[in-house]
């Protein structure tokens, strides 16, 4: 995309009331965010990808002593997996339409570019695919739960 496009492309978005806008074909990717703190743009191409980190996490209050062992050792096994995080903000979808069956269930081994869920953001239904082969241990969210950015879909087991 030329500069004089993604500079109409802005002054579009801050024309209106959208808060993020994404765009992404084969040979680019383009992250618009907009808010009251700061506006966050992300270009990337095939040649120098971009990985969006997720969002710094609040730090988890200190465990009592009277905490038990097993919410411990779960905590434990959920690290020892990778998640798989929503790169938007919107409502969460496990199947392509409501009477569909969901593209994955715990134990479904995926392969790499596999479409795991849709995360629908204004309308637009982003198809969230893994990045890699893998095992999906846990499926964190409900259907049509909303998902901000950062929050976790899925855990799963590389292989």
């Amino acid at each position: 995309m030329e500069i004089k496009d993604l500079k109409a492309l802005i002054k579009m978005i801050t024309d209106t009331d959208i808060t993020e806008f994404e765009m992404e074909n084969e040979e680019e990717k383009i992250l618009i965010k907009r808010g009251k703190e700061q506006e966050v743009i992300h270009v990337s191409s095939p040649a120098a990808p971009q990985y969006m980190q997720p969002a710094p996490q609040a730090p988890a209050a200190p465990a009592s002593a009277a905490a038990p062992v097993p919410e411990e050792a779960a905590s434990a096994a959920k690290d020892a997996y990778e998640a798989i995080t929503s790169p938007i903000v919107g409502t969460f979808y496990r199947a392509p339409a409501p009477d569909a069956d969901p593209y994955v269930e715990v134990g479904s081994i995926v392969e790499k570019g596999q479409v795991l869920c849709i995360v629908e953001a204004m309308k637009l239904m982003n198809e969230i695919e893994a990045e890699f082969k893998c095992k999906v241990i846990e499926i964190a969210k409900q259907n049509a739960e909303p998902v901000e950015f950062g929050d976790v879909l899925f855990r799963v087991e590389r292989l």
